[in-house]
């Protein structure tokens, strides 16, 4: 069975900062690319930063030079350091975690494969 399993969010003045750890269970991990995404109320999930199994990063707009993710491959584990928080950053964030089509350890895998975590909140506010 497949569990994602965030933490780490809460309530934050605003310049403040946090740090989103996700756990990860039943995937080889290091087969994934990992993903923090979030969604504010009333609006659509967005994706926040992604790491590859190698390490390389991107970020959305909004949070470079604020945000950085990276990941523990021995832990199974993700994490987004949240810096210099805005109120817009206020959102529920979600992990996410993708296999995609390719050959891992001599196999081919030919269909994607991609889970969830349950989410955890950020709130930034005075």
């Amino acid at each position: 069975q497949v569990q994602l399993v965030e933490s780490g969010g809460g309530l934050v003045q605003p310049g403040g900062s946090l740090r989103l750890s996700c756990g990860a269970s039943g995937i080889i991990f290091f087969d994934n690319a990992m993903n923090w995404y979030r969604q504010a109320p009333g609006k659509q999930r967005e994706l926040v930063a992604a790491i590859t199994s190698g390490g390389r990063t991107n970020y959305a707009d909004s949070v470079k030079g604020r945000f950085t993710i990276s990941r523990d491959n021995a832990k199974n584990t993700v994490y987004l350091q949240m810096d210099s928080l805005k109120p817009e950053d206020t959102a529920d964030y979600y992990c996410n975690a993708v296999r995609v089509p390719g050959f891992y350890r001599g196999s081919y895998f030919s269909h994607k494969e991609e889970y969830w975590g349950q989410g955890t909140q950020v709130t930034v506010s005075s």
